[in-house]
């Protein structure tokens, strides 16, 4: 491996044809493609800092900024088209995602958005497809695709909503679509009439209005997806109102002059827009409409030719800084310029250019590259008919000019003072002077590809088709023709005492010549192989060289000592190190190689990518710290040459760089008298300003004089209101003095007669409180006495009133003992005839026990029956339910069993991207992709085995959801005789309350007797006192018979016939008393008959309860199963579409696939 390393270091050119190929990530910084890489530029430090972009260099194709200005989307074309997104944060843009269309053949994305929050990707594909992907680009998620349109009508830009991370605008030619993202997929909302309009960009302006800009120099305005009118450009004046008017169909063509609008830009003021070539206009939003505040453009080049000047340049790209200070656009030509929005709002009313972002650049292929010894010069020229001085000290384009033939080939003079160009007519030797390249001498030397100076500077070298010419640079005199090349020469280097001169060409020869006689000295002729450069060795005595031939050949003596064959890329040019430690190659493809010096034995080199064409030139600078490399993408790239630790490499020369200039005299005549103007001019001036600022001095005096005076006047009477205000001061402190001490003073007195009157009512006081205290301790002895008094009269009353009270008992005892005896007459009595009364009361309730015992029995069987029926539905629901268990653990291993396919499927996709990884890197051998060929099909059959599998557990789910359906109606069948029944015994319990509520009425009149029996009762008590008492009273007349006897009549008068009444009265009571038994018992029976029914009634409404709960559940439990089913077919047509979508994919891999495969073979 070579020990020295080459890093890109700046880059002079942008690579056009990427859409959107100029952004800001910060305020001074710009990122742009050149080369094979993505630069951001430091505006104020001018550096740059490179993103190295894939190894196939012609592949870059669009670019995209985020919102946040962190992250940069950049699409690369080719067979996978793929878009990398770079975190410009790192140092280095890090890749953080690198994200690619699926399954789906995509060869490029034309355009790129990201989202306002910078989470989603959108990106539209190219011909033939013409799809927009919209990614969630950190996940590496596709979310939705669409096809937006078709190859007739191509789209040229897709943006985000800058207020919705949902909605999306697509525009192209008769294509004008908004686009939201909604429940997985990307749905057209708008559907706008725009078949014959060409968008050639738009801008949103806020979250329901964009503006679209048109091939025919049209503005239009649409709002939410509906085209409302059009901006009058043809009334544009400025500060006036823009004219919106309506769009019509006469407007569509209105002919090929119209300049073309291709660039729109929003911005918080407004929007600016390209219009026609080299001119942005600026427009001003006031309230619904917009004002044109100024017109920009690109300035002429005054070093350009008028057939093509720099203002006919078409604008590509507008961009803005995240401020809004600075505006930059890029152009067709590879240009890129910038202007001040501060210096555009102070200068309205003046004509402003923009400015060169960087330097100027070549717009097209790079044909011819030299430097010089004395000074860090690089001379380039290009198709675009250009010749350039750049410096690659201080990174910036000293000179350049632009003629009217293309330039093929240059060499710089060793001085640096000398440029030698190869035209398409002749060949001109021209001064590089302060501010101008001046041609000053021709030779007839028509399409000059290759010349080169001497190292001494004293000739020089030019190919006229297959003859090389040499000249001397002193007296420009044609001194040898070097004849003997059969075809174009394509290579020239001299020697480094210039004694020798080396030629490659198109016939595959290699000639060295002497440049004193002109012979040949040695020669290498390979009809095989082009040669396309050629170069000495150190010690120039071995030549290298590079041709289609794919190889680099070390030849010496005629002979061909070492090849290297790195590629199967071709080598274009070759640079050899002047330490002699390494070559550098260029290729076709854009690849720089480093090879170590005495090339290897084996194939060792470093690949560099730097350009996206092929390398025409590459040259090492003296000192040997650059290598510099020009290619067909008109791009001029600076490489710093280190060693392996970074080290710079050490150079044997001492080279110095002078600083003189070529100027020419009347150049330096007019210079000297514009100074002498300029100098008298600067007298006259300091002249005049000495004479205007004594008049000033004259005039502020004066006015310093007033101002003095006016203060003088000012301060006497401010000291005079001064002295006033303190006189008024020293009055008014006079006064709140004396009234102060006033008013202490009565403030004194007034507290003194406070405290002696407050004291002598403290004093009045006290004395009260004392006699109060004396009273209430006479009060106390009074309470004291009386209650010991009232306590002796309590005890002598309770000592005579219990004695009186005891005699009475003891008279009572024995009146109650007479009367114990006369009840337990009458109660044998009574329980004589209530033995009578029951006999025939319980033959009577017998009858009725018997009736009601066989209505009992009629329910009891009833129940059972009903009963025997919940058990059976119940077991039918217990089954059903297990049968469900069943099912709910055969849907469950068919979701494991989806899951393990899941996981197949995604363990394939896996598998085939690894495979796909391998056959894009070459290393693995043929064998490998046979194995992993094979390994694919037996997956693919597992896969069909596996889907067979799920067909037939499909078809089996069916079988056994058929017969629970049935069974589900047979159920229902049974649920609706449930329900009959159920309305049956709610007919039978309205009977039974019927029943209850005429039993009840018949307590009620029962009730009603027992209290009439209640009272009579009652009544014969209160005779039987007053017997008693009249008995007792008799009783005292035991010693007067005569009193006794008139009582005892009294008695017989008064009681006698009462009794026959009562005797008459206690037989009824009697009978009624027995009625009243057997009602009491009818009573007890009918309310246990009635515990019985609501008992009944009970279970009833229970068991009704619990089926008409089974029935909800049992409904419930059929919905859920329905619904699983439904699931399961869905996820069914899921499983077979992604096997189809699986089968499909692998089909035309696998077809791709076998004939590789048998070519290996």
């Amino acid at each position: 491996m070579a020990a020295v390393v080459a890093q890109p270091h700046f880059i002079f050119g942008l690579r056009t044809g990427v859409t959107s190929n100029l952004c800001f990530c910060d305020e001074h910084n710009v990122v742009y493609p050149s080369g094979n890489s993505c630069v951001c530029y430091n505006t104020v430090q001018r550096s740059q800092r490179f993103i190295s972009g894939s190894e196939k260099g012609q592949s870059m194709r669009a670019f995209s900024m985020s919102a946040n200005q962190r992250y940069l989307a950049v699409s690369e074309c080719g067979e996978r088209a793929t878009i990398t997104v770079f975190d410009l944060q790192h140092e280095q843009g890090r890749k953080r995602k690198v994200l690619s269309a699926g399954d789906t053949p995509v060869q490029e994305f034309v355009s790129l958005a990201f989202s306002p929050d910078s989470k989603y990707l959108i990106g539209q594909t190219g011909d033939p497809e013409w799809m927009l992907i919209f990614w969630l680009w950190e996940k590496h998620k596709i979310l939705a695709t669409v096809k937006t349109t078709n190859s007739n009508n191509p789209v040229t830009q897709v943006s985000f909503n800058p207020c919705n991370n949902m909605q999306l605008c697509v525009s192209g030619t008769g294509v004008f679509k908004l686009y939201r993202y909604l429940e997985g997929a990307l749905k057209q909302n708008t559907f706008a009439k725009v078949e014959s309009i060409n968008f050639l960009c738009h801008a949103w302006m806020s979250e329901e209005r964009l503006i679209a800009g048109t091939d025919t120099g049209r503005l239009l305005v649409f709002e939410s997806g509906d085209l409302r009118r059009e901006i009058d450009m043809s009334a544009l004046q400025y500060d006036r109102p823009v004219k919106m008017k309506r769009p019509r169909e006469s407007d569509v063509d209105p002919g090929p002059s119209v300049p073309r609008i291709t660039a729109i830009l929003s911005y918080t003021k407004g929007f600016a827009c390209s219009f026609g070539p080299g001119k942005v206009c600026l427009f001003e939003k006031i309230n619904d409409t917009y004002r044109k505040t100024k017109e920009l453009q690109i300035p002429p080049d005054p070093y350009s030719n008028d057939l093509t000047p720099a203002e006919c340049q078409e604008i590509d790209t507008m961009c803005i800084s995240p401020a809004e200070e600075t505006l930059a656009i890029s152009t067709d030509r590879g240009q890129m310029y910038s202007i001040s929005l501060f210096a555009v709002e102070a200068n309205k009313e003046e004509q402003l250019h923009f400015e060169f972002l960087s330097q100027s650049f070549h717009s097209s292929s790079i044909t011819g590259l030299s430097i010089c010894i004395h000074k860090p010069f690089i001379a380039t020229c290009s198709l675009d008919r250009s010749v350039r001085i750049w410096n690659y000290e201080t990174k910036a384009l000293e000179l350049y000019k632009e003629f009217q033939e293309e330039a093929y080939s240059v060499a710089l003079h060793p001085t640096g003072f000398f440029i030698l160009v190869g035209f398409s007519d002749k060949l001109r030797l021209m001064n590089l002077v302060i501010d101008d390249i001046r041609s000053f001498k021709e030779f007839t030397v028509r399409g000059c590809r290759e010349c080169a100076f001497s190292h001494g500077g004293h000739m020089f070298a030019a190919v006229n088709g297959n003859i090389i010419c040499i000249y001397s640079a002193i007296s420009f005199e044609n001194i040898l023709n070097l004849k003997g090349h059969n075809g174009k020469v394509r290579g020239i280097k001299w020697s480094l005492d210039d004694s020798r001169l080396v030629s490659c060409g198109m016939d595959g020869a290699v000639y060295e010549w002497n440049t004193q006689t002109g012979k040949r000295e040695s020669e290498c002729v390979l009809k095989d192989c082009s040669y396309t450069d050629v170069a000495f060795s150190l010690n120039c005595k071995t030549i290298l060289a590079v041709g289609s031939d794919l190889t680099l050949k070390e030849i010496q003596d005629c002979q061909v000592l070492r090849e290297v064959s790195p590629d199967e890329t071709a080598h274009t040019t070759l640079a050899v190190s002047h330490s002699g430690r390494v070559i550098f190659t260029g290729t076709t493809s854009g690849i720089i190689k480093a090879i170590k010096y005495p090339l290897p034995i084996q194939n060792e080199w470093i690949k560099y990518q730097g350009h996206c064409g092929p390398i025409t030139k590459m040259v090492i600078t003296y000192d040997e710290q650059f290598l510099l490399t020009v290619s067909e993408d008109g791009c001029l790239l600076l490489w710093r040459i280190i060693d392996k630790e970074g080290k710079e490499l050490k150079c044997n020369r001492m080279i110095i760089h002078t600083d003189e200039i070529l100027v020419t005299k009347s150049e330096l005549d007019e210079k000297n008298q514009n100074m002498l103007e300029l100098k008298m001019r600067l007298e006259e001036l300091q002249m005049e300003n000495e004479y205007q600022l004594r008049l000033k001095d004259m005039n502020y005096k004066e006015k310093i004089k007033e101002l003095s005076d006016k203060s003088f006047q000012e301060i006497k009477s401010l000291k005079k209101t001064q002295q006033a205000m303190k006189t008024d001061m020293e009055k008014r402190e006079q006064d709140n003095l004396e009234n102060t001490a006033e008013m202490t003073s009565r403030h004194s007195k007034e507290l003194k007669d406070l405290e002696q009157h407050y004291s002598q009512r403290l004093i009045v006081e006290h004395e009260k409180f004392l006699d109060l205290q004396q009273n209430h301790q006479q009060m106390q002895e009074d309470y004291k006495m009386q209650l010991e008094s009232a306590e002796q009269s309590k005890n002598q009353a309770l000592e005579g009133l219990t004695q009186f009270y005891e005699a009475k008992l003891q008279e009572k005892t024995q009146i109650l003992t007479q009367c114990q005896e006369d009840t337990q007459r009458e109660i044998s009595e009574f329980k004589e005839i209530m033995k009578q009364a029951e006999e025939d009361e319980e033959k009577n309730i017998r009858g009725i026990q018997l009736e009601y015992e066989h209505k009992l029995h009629k329910e009891k069987e009833m129940n059972t029956s009903l009963k025997k029926k919940t058990g059976v539905m119940s077991q039918k629901f217990y089954t059903l339910q297990s049968q469900i268990d069943d099912k709910n653990t055969d849907l469950n291993k068919m979701k494991q069993e989806r899951q393990s396919m899941l996981g197949l499927i995604r363990s394939l996709e896996s598998d085939i991207e690894d495979l796909k990884r391998q056959i894009a890197g070459h290393e693995k051998t043929g064998q490998e992709k046979d194995n992993t060929i094979s390994g694919l099909k037996k997956k693919n059959q597992e896969l069909e085995k596996l889907k067979f599998v799920l067909e037939f557990q499909l078809s089996e789910l069916k079988k056994q959801i058929e017969p629970q359906q049935d069974d589900i109606k047979e159920k229902k069948q049974l649920i609706h005789k449930l329900e009959e029944n159920l309305l049956k015994m709610n007919k039978s319990d309205t009977q039974m309350k019927l029943t209850l509520s005429d039993l009840r009425l018949r307590l009620t009149n029962r009730e009603k007797e027992m209290h009439k029996e209640m009272q009579k009762v009652k009544d014969l008590e209160t005779v039987l006192q007053q017997l008693k008492s009249d008995i007792h009273n008799s009783v005292g007349f035991i010693q007067e018979p005569k009193k006794l006897k008139d009582s005892i009549q009294r008695i017989y008068r008064r009681y006698v016939t009462q009794t026959d009444r009562v005797e008459n009265n206690t037989e009824d009571e009697d009978i009624q008393k027995a009625f009243c038994q057997q009602r009491d018992h009818l009573e007890k029976i009918v309310e246990s008959l009635k515990t019985r029914l609501a008992k009944s009634a009970e279970e009833h409404e229970k068991a009704y309860v619990e089926i008409m709960k089974e029935n909800g559940t049992l409904i419930a439990e059929i919905n859920d199963l329905r619904k699983e089913l439904q699931v399961l077919r869905t996820e069914v047509k899921d499983y077979k579409a992604q096997l189809s979508v699986s089968k499909k994919s692998n089909k035309p891999r696998l077809n791709s696939k076998e004939p590789k495969h048998e070519d290996v073979n």
